[in-house]
């Protein structure tokens, strides 16, 4: 299925993301200095491709019609689950993003703990999130959901995709990670 397809692929450049982010956030307990343009890059990816990029596709799409076709089994999974997860995501670059500013006033111990701290604890929950969906998500949408509500699901998918596509919106966030790894 084309739009499964695609977030599959998304997760995994997310992954990517993560293990990068993870192997910044070690060195600067192992003693490197915070760069605060590395975090700042870092919400834009997580802010812009994980959530405004991904997540609302999920969210728009997909999710959408597993909710409207899929009875209590998908609400419980979205609504109690899924979404849930993306909020506390969301809460977790809030917080980062909360604690770059303060950091860059102060430049104190407390607001570098805050920035690392909520970057692993995003990184964790994106990747026990990103499992979930793979595994459970996904497979339960494909194998549930009839050919037409599936033929629906790509089709709106295919129209998000080209135009993500002629404004080059995907590239200019997998630059950042191509530049993180570069760099870690």
């Amino acid at each position: 299925m084309y739009s499964i397809d695609i977030l599959l692929i998304e997760h995994d450049n997310i992954l990517r993301f993560t293990n990068v982010i993870e192997n910044i956030c070690v060195k600067i307990i192992e003693g490197e200095i915070l760069d605060i343009n590395i975090f700042k890059k870092a919400v834009i990816f997580m802010k812009e491709y994980a959530d405004n990029y991904h997540h609302k596709k999920e969210e728009n799409i997909l999710f959408k019609y597993m909710l409207e076709n899929l009875g209590s089994i998908a609400k419980n999974l979205i609504s109690s689950g899924m979404l849930v997860e993306h909020d506390l995501a969301r809460l977790h670059i809030l917080e980062i993003e909360n604690s770059i500013i303060s950091y860059e006033k102060n430049f104190n111990t407390k607001d570098k703990l805050s920035i690392i701290s909520n970057m692993m604890a995003y990184v964790y929950l994106i990747r026990r999130h990103i499992e979930k969906e793979n595994k459970l998500v996904y497979t339960y949408a494909e194998k549930n959901l009839n050919k037409d509500i599936l033929d629906k699901i790509d089709l709106e998918s295919e129209k998000i995709e080209k135009i993500n596509k002629e404004k080059n919106n995907c590239l200019k966030y997998l630059d950042i990670i191509d530049m993180l790894e570069k760099l870690y």
